[in-house]
C-alpha cells in the first residue's frame, strides 16, 4: 500500500469543516500547523458520511461481540 496516503485521526486531532459554497464543496482540515485537507464535493458528502457511519457500526458490532480492544 505504498501508493496510499494515510492520516491517523485521533480523538485529540483538531478537525474543522468549512462550507465552500462558491465551489459547491466542503473543506475538512485535519490538524493545525500543517493540516491535511480533504475537499469533498457536495454530491459525494452523503457517500462519505455513509461510509464513515458504516465503519462505525462495524467497530461497535465487533466491540459488543468481544472483538477489538
Amino acid at each position: 500500500m505504498a501508493d496510499m496516503v494515510r492520516v491517523h485521526v485521533t480523538a485529540d486531532l483538531p478537525i474543522r469543516a468549512t462550507a465552500m459554497p462558491f465551489a459547491d464543496r466542503v473543506e475538512v482540515r485535519l490538524g493545525q500547523a500543517f493540516p491535511a485537507v480533504l475537499l469533498v464535493d457536495q454530491g459525494a458528502l452523503s457517500g462519505l458520511l455513509a461510509a464513515i457511519h458504516h465503519g462505525k457500526e462495524q467497530l461497535e458490532a465487533a466491540q459488543s461481540a468481544g472483538g477489538g480492544r
